[in-house]
């Protein structure tokens, strides 16, 4: 607590491993052991993130160094987000992709959120199956104390989140009064595989998949929908957002006479897509 004002960490990391996650399968998933040669998470792009020349990569993002950091910084809590978990949008089975969240979601409980109540979790959600996600979500806030959810800022689903395919998972948040965070990582799909470094894939990968979401979250209207969503943009910056407000107000003003636009107003009027509740980016 600074000043009588409450700070946290908003956009705190963890490294989660296989020999650590696999401890935490239900199921018939449970005592399952990996042959060794695949990993549970796919790949965020195929670029080797955790080898980097010149630095010793060393994990320090367990609980003991999450509690020292937060009374070092004397701030109030962190909130915390997967690494490789980001790319859970790359799996392709629906079925997988709902075991690996709440294996991860078991596993954050038990290693970080019960450790010390400051460190809160952002459970993972397996959007491929949206009424899957919705209960896992449930189970997340309501059996983990998790402060929120996690929408993968790529997926393999052909379709952005603001299809109506999505909407039970809204419904539930909006129901739980917990926020739905969008976090980037993953390049794939983006349409610029070609570039031949890592810098100029991650200075784009993170605000342009989260541009594409918040397009159609917005412009498909769901904050209209559910007007008391929340929703968090994670890692990108702030300063796309009053560009974005001005490009999605620039085709409402084309788009409005089409007999089924969904929206009722301009999106930077709405309270509930740039003010509070709505959409925030960090």
């Amino acid at each position: 607590m600074m000043n009588g004002v409450s700070v946290i960490d908003a956009d705190g990391h963890v490294l989660e491993t296989d020999a650590e996650l696999e401890q935490y399968f239900e199921g018939s998933y449970r005592g399952h052991k990996r042959s060794g040669v695949f990993s549970i998470f796919p790949s965020l792009d195929g670029w080797p993130r955790g080898f980097v020349r010149g630095l010793e990569k060393i994990n320090r993002t367990g609980a003991d160094n999450w509690i020292q950091f937060i009374e070092g910084s004397k701030i109030d809590a962190a909130v915390l987000y997967p690494t490789a978990g980001l790319s859970l949008g790359l799996i392709q089975d629906p079925d997988w992709a709902c075991v690996v969240a709440r294996t991860y979601n078991n596993w954050l409980h038990d290693r970080y959120c019960k450790i010390d109540p400051r460190l809160k979790g952002v459970a993972l959600l397996p959007v491929h199956d949206p009424q899957e996600a919705a209960m896992e979500l449930r189970h997340a806030v309501k059996e983990q104390g998790m402060v929120a959810g996690l929408l993968p800022a790529v997926t393999m689903l052909n379709k952005g989140y603001g299809h109506r395919d999505f909407h039970p998972i809204y419904k539930e948040a909006q129901e739980l009064n917990v926020p739905l965070t969008v976090h980037g990582a993953v390049s794939r799909g983006l349409g610029f595989d070609f570039l031949q470094t890592m810098s100029m894939i991650h200075t784009l990968e993170h605000p342009i998949a989260q541009m594409i979401q918040l397009t159609s979250i917005v412009l498909d209207g769901v904050f209209d929908l559910f007007p008391k969503l929340r929703i968090g943009f994670l890692e990108a910056g702030a300063g796309w957002i009053p560009y974005m407000m001005d490009r999605l107000d620039e085709k409402f003003h084309i788009d409005r006479k089409r007999k089924h636009f969904p929206l009722s107003k301009r999106p930077s009027t709405q309270r509930s897509c740039f003010s509070p509740p709505g959409v925030w980016s960090s």
